[in-house]
């Protein structure tokens, strides 16, 4: 506005300088050089001249001019043509400004934006960061800790090590003690087996055989029972073996007589369905019945065929040895005891290689069942029961005993199975000479499942050869029935 106001009053100041000299006034146009003024002429000299330096200013509004004079219509003309080159100029920046102002607008728009992402992902790393420190600190603490331990790990080890070396020496010096207590050992043993055959020697011109120690005749917990009447049944009698004479003449009433059953036998059952791996599996399967099965053990290839008893509570028991009526006779050879000999339906023993396949296939338990002949039933259960192999000659294992029967079979644990061909027994003699039978003995026997068959209960025989529970009835009584069976521990 104040380039408009000074732009006007020079333009008056012009035109009442034109009006002073008689209308003939001349515009110049202004421009940036100086004209130089002229020094001679005697009619310009006498003319009034002014020069007016006036400042190009930016025309901002509308200019007025006299239009009368000789040069208006070219002033005006001149003067719009200034004005709209100036418009264009101003326009044309003006609109470069605001492309570029409008470019800036995106730009910044566009920052903002990435800024408030650049805002958001930073606060989420911070709080990554913030999430990583704290799992940093917690492993730091924790291979701290593991470092503890491992240290004192390493410090038990330490000590492990010290403790086996001292162990070490220590066996060292135990084998040594050792070795001179077998050189000691076999001496004695020496001089025990000439001390023995002397003794034999002295006693063989006296008694053939040497008897083999006796058990207690009459137990000390005999199970009180109104029905026990020994005797009663009258004479007695044996099992033989052929090849052993014996002294006792059995009554002439029995003499022609066939050994009957004291039981019942009902019929048999034969389940065709199977092979199981016993008896326990064949009652998870549905047969509920007692009876012949088929079983087929998982470490071996062979079947076998036994008899499977569900009667007692709960059923699945695998039975491995039956004594019943005397009508098999038990005193075999080691092949015999082996393989299994004897009626599956009636008295039978199983073999030793079968139950050795049967009882290492899982964790089993025995049981066995004993009857007097007063009717009267006790059992011995023992928690586990294992054979080992045919190396070993089938050594037996067995667990703790319950039951009211008496413990007489943990004497025999742990003892190999002797027969009359093969003597594996801690007794000088052969205890299976004596006792009429294959088994455990011992240095002879607690007991005597395998032994004679004898009727009626007490016998009289000179080695204590009947099949005899010692804590139960005595080493004198001859028990009526038998059953030894095992199963899977629950």
């Amino acid at each position: 506005m104040k380039a408009f106001v000074w732009t006007l009053g020079v333009l008056l100041f012009l035109l009442g300088i034109g009006y002073c000299k008689g209308g003939q006034f001349k515009i110049k146009k202004v421009t940036q050089r100086r004209y130089p003024r002229a020094t001679d002429g005697k009619e310009e000299a006498k003319k009034c001249s002014y020069t007016f330096l006036v400042p190009e200013q930016k025309i901002t509004g509308p200019i007025c001019v006299n239009t009368k004079g000789q040069d208006g219509g070219t002033i005006k003309d001149m003067i719009t043509r200034m004005d709209l080159e100036n418009l264009k100029d101003v326009l044309s920046r003006q609109k470069r400004e605001i492309d570029v102002l409008q470019l800036v607008v995106d730009v910044d728009g566009n920052i903002v934006n990435e800024v408030k992402l650049l805002r958001k992902e930073s606060r989420n790393m911070n709080s990554r960061v913030t999430q990583l420190y704290m799992q940093l600190l917690h492993e730091i603490i924790r291979k701290r800790d593991n470092s503890l331990e491992v240290s004192h790990l390493e410090n038990k080890i330490l000590n492990v090590t010290t403790e086996m070396l001292k162990m070490a020496t220590r066996y060292r010096e135990l084998e040594v003690k050792y070795a001179s207590l077998t050189d000691l050992v076999n001496n004695q043993s020496v001089m025990i087996t000439l001390l023995e055959e002397q003794c034999l020697r002295i006693f063989s011109r006296q008694d053939t055989h040497v008897s083999p120690p006796l058990v207690q005749v009459v137990p000390q917990h005999i199970p009180n029972s109104p029905q026990y009447t020994p005797g009663l049944l009258g004479g007695n009698e044996i099992q033989r073996d052929p090849g052993y004479p014996r002294d006792v003449i059995p009554p002439p009433d029995l003499a022609t007589a066939p050994t009957k059953s004291p039981f019942k036998i009902p019929a048999v059952t034969f389940i065709n369905e199977g092979p199981f791996k016993d008896c326990q599996q064949a009652k998870e399967a549905g047969h509920s019945a007692s009876g012949i099965y088929m079983i087929k053990p998982e470490n071996s290839n062979g079947l076998m065929q036994l008899w499977c008893e569900n009667s007692l509570d709960p059923g699945g028991w695998t039975v491995i040895q039956k004594r019943t009526d005397g009508s098999v006779n038990f005193f075999r050879n080691w092949e015999n005891y082996k393989k299994g000999f004897g009626n599956i339906d009636g008295e039978y023993w199983l073999g030793l290689d079968n139950i050795y396949k049967l009882s290492n296939q899982d964790n089993y338990k025995l049981m066995i069942e004993l009857e007097d002949w007063s009717d009267k039933k006790v059992y011995a259960e023992y928690s586990s029961f294992r054979l080992e192999s045919e190396s070993e000659f089938y050594r037996l294992r067995l667990g703790t005993y319950q039951g009211n029967a008496g413990d007489s079979m943990m004497w025999h644990n742990g003892k190999q199975f002797t027969t009359l061909d093969r003597d594996k027994d801690m007794y000088t003699g052969n205890c299976a000479h004596f006792h009429k039978g294959g088994w455990w003995y011992n240095a002879c026997a607690h007991s005597n499942l395998n032994g004679v068959w004898y009727r009626g209960g007490h016998y009289r025989s000179k080695h204590q050869d009947g099949i005899f529970w010692a804590e139960y009835r005595g080493g004198s009584y001859s028990l009526r029935a038998v059953q030894m069976m095992i199963k899977p521990i629950d």
